[in-house]
């Protein structure tokens, strides 16, 4: 924890362990028709916020061994305010009892995105987006036609369809909580940065779509006519997510915790410090029990690379956003 116990701002590194379905909500006609969520701006898939709180609080209560805690209604809960889990994401208790979490979850972004090339996988990403996330970065930004890569390559090299002029080799530095990680040593040295105005067209020409029919419960055979097709975040993909605590008073006494409801000891010998660590292992239980949709497909595990970068937002300077 910083400095600020009240306040608290982690940068969490993620990476797809299968292909991520967020879905979008609803159809479209177009390239496929279960589309996945996006970023209006730039048009990059993203793992939304909201998906990410409910999943975490939900396996954060799994772990806790009170499933009631979990869910948009806590009417089961004797007393949601002395509660880790609802005092970490929130409550509602019948018409007039509820709070607000000390605890917000925000999107997670496309960090390092796989494609393959002609010279094996590679994962792609822009000079802005590594700063924005703090990775330091010795060249860069690319130009339109070209690409700049964190090995030596001489003459052009092709994204998927794409083939782009290799200008130069650059060196990025992660931060200290993730460089040691075996995830993020392999895809750093192959990183690609482009231009940021073709980093969108790359990553949704190079999204996973898969080809699904309806089967007829009755007959256990395919419906007719419900052929459809869907998309997702590959696997091996590089997300950042933040991280907020809010108002978090440790004289209410609720942490540390060190016991499931049960009394028995937490998952791994863990102990919750602050609401902070009841999110990390709602985060954590996401490499076996996923995010987003098609779960039953084989879809949605996430994975917590390395540890989150903690920064007290009352002490750092506002950061440059970028699109």
């Amino acid at each position: 924890m910083t400095a600020n116990p009240r306040y608290c701002v982690q940068r969490y590194l993620l990476m797809t362990l299968d292909p991520v379905h967020p879905g979008a909500g609803g159809y479209r006609l177009g390239r496929v028709d279960n589309s996945i969520a996006r970023e209006p701006g730039t048009r990059l898939p993203k793992i939304p916020g909201s998906s990410l709180h409910g999943a975490a609080r939900t396996y954060a209560a799994y772990a806790y061994g009170d499933p009631d805690a979990a869910g948009q209604k806590q009417d089961k809960i004797a007393a949601p305010e002395t509660h880790p889990i609802c005092y970490t994401f929130g409550y509602l208790k019948g018409k007039n009892k509820m709070a607000s979490g000390v605890v917000s979850i925000f999107d997670a972004r496309i960090l390092l995105f796989p494609v393959h090339s002609a010279v094996g996988p590679v994962w792609v990403t822009t000079a802005a987006r590594l700063k924005e996330a703090g990775v330091d970065v010795d060249r860069g930004p690319a130009r339109k036609e070209e690409i700049i890569l964190t090995w030596e390559h001489e003459g052009r090299l092709n994204l998927g369809w794409l083939l782009l002029n290799v200008a130069a080799s650059t060196t990025v530095h992660p931060p200290a909580e993730w460089k040691e990680t075996s995830a993020w040593e392999k895809a750093s040295e192959r990183i690609a940065l482009v231009h940021e105005s073709i980093f969108s067209t790359i990553v949704n020409s190079n999204l996973e779509v898969r080809t699904s029919v309806a089967i007829n419960p009755e007959t256990g055979a395919a419906e007719d006519g419900a052929l459809y097709t869907y998309e997702a975040i590959p696997r091996a993909a590089f997300l950042t997510a933040e991280v907020v605590l809010d108002e978090y008073h440790p004289q209410q006494g609720l942490f540390p915790v060190t016991e499931t409801k049960q009394n028995q000891p937490l998952p791994q010998g863990r102990t919750w410090q602050t609401p902070l660590d009841v999110v990390r292992t709602g985060l954590d239980m996401m490499a076996y029990l996923g995010v987003g949709g098609m779960g039953t497909r084989g879809f949605g595990r996430l994975q917590v690379v390395g540890n989150p970068v903690e920064e007290d937002p009352l002490a750092a300077p506002k950061q440059e956003g970028t699109l």
